[in-house]
Order: C-alpha cells, then structure tokens, then sequence
C-alpha cells in the first residue's frame, strides 16, 4: 500500500494485517474465477470477516452478503438455527457453528459460507466455554466443516483478528 499524506503526517492506509489482506485478495479472486459467491455469519468478529473481504476491490463479484447475528434471536431470524440448538449446546458451539454456516447459504445467493461463535472477552467465559473460545464452520464445494481453536485469553482484539484468519482460511480451503 502507499503512503498517504496528511495534515497529520504519513501512515499506510491499512485496515487489516498484511496476511488478512493478502488472504482477502486471494479468496476474491478465486472466489470470482470459479463464478461461487460467498457470505459470512459472524458473531464474535461482528462483521470483521466480511470486512476483510469488502476492503478487496471488486469483491462485489465474490460477497454476496455478511450476516452479524450477535444475539440468539439473530441467529435464529436471519440464519434459521434452532431454539433448541442454542438451548441444548449454547450459543458457543459446534452445532451452533454448523447452523450458521447452514443457514448463511440457505438465506442468501451464496455457495460458500463460513461462521464465526464463540468468546472474545474479556468476560463471559466459564470452565466449559473458556474466554477464547471460538467455533468456526463452513459449508461449500467440500461440504460441511468444523474447527474448534482455543485461542487462550489473548485479549479481545488478538483473539478477533485470529477468529478473521481462521475464517479466511476455512473460505480459501472451500475454494482451494
């Protein structure tokens, strides 16, 4: 990226990482290459995933939509995933992530999707469902996948900008 002047001084205009970036870019233009578009679900990233991949130029030919169900009424209006799913494993689960990725698909144009649950803190964790917890799941051309990561108590902001990566490259492996 150039350097931008300002009033201010010189800074790079970046808004993610180098290798989010670069990940971006790649699951673009594969994305648009093979003609699949893709959504997200997102819940402890808050739309940071789809982010990523709306700061690509031309991303419009690859992202259809990003879904931020932060709440349990969310993720069950806009992705279809079950009361009794969240009442049996928790908004915090591989069923749950496996619904969302479910129901990204099927409540858009996409072909590809990747979901994102779980605990950024600094609160909310328990022993079971410890802060950086985080369960991801996605649905494409390789069917239905899951990923557990425990990124430990990192920080709020360490443990979201982990939670993009992983996702990025759950959508990179569906198109891969």
């Amino acid at each position: 990226m150039p350097l931008v002047r300002t009033r201010f001084g010189d800074y790079e205009k970046h808004m993610f990482p180098d290798d989010i970036q670069q990940l971006a870019q790649q699951i673009v233009a594969a994305s648009t290459a093979r003609g699949l578009m893709l959504t997200t679900a997102e819940s402890c990233t808050g739309g940071l995933v789809a982010s990523a991949l709306t700061a690509v130029p031309g991303s419009s030919s690859a992202l259809d939509r990003g879904f931020v169900t932060y709440s349990n009424e969310a993720k069950s209006q806009m992705l279809d995933v079950r009361q009794t799913t969240l009442m049996a494993h928790g908004a915090v689960s591989e069923e749950t992530a496996r619904a969302m990725a479910e129901g990204a698909v099927s409540n858009s144009r996409a072909e590809i999707s990747v979901s994102v649950t779980g605990i950024a803190g600094p609160g909310g964790g328990s022993d079971d469902k410890p802060v950086g917890l985080v369960h991801f799941a996605s649905q494409g051309p390789k069917g239905l996948t899951h990923v557990q990561k425990r990124f430990g108590d990192i920080g709020r902001d360490a443990i979201r900008m982990a939670s993009v990566r992983t996702a990025l490259s759950m959508l990179a492996d569906q198109l891969g």
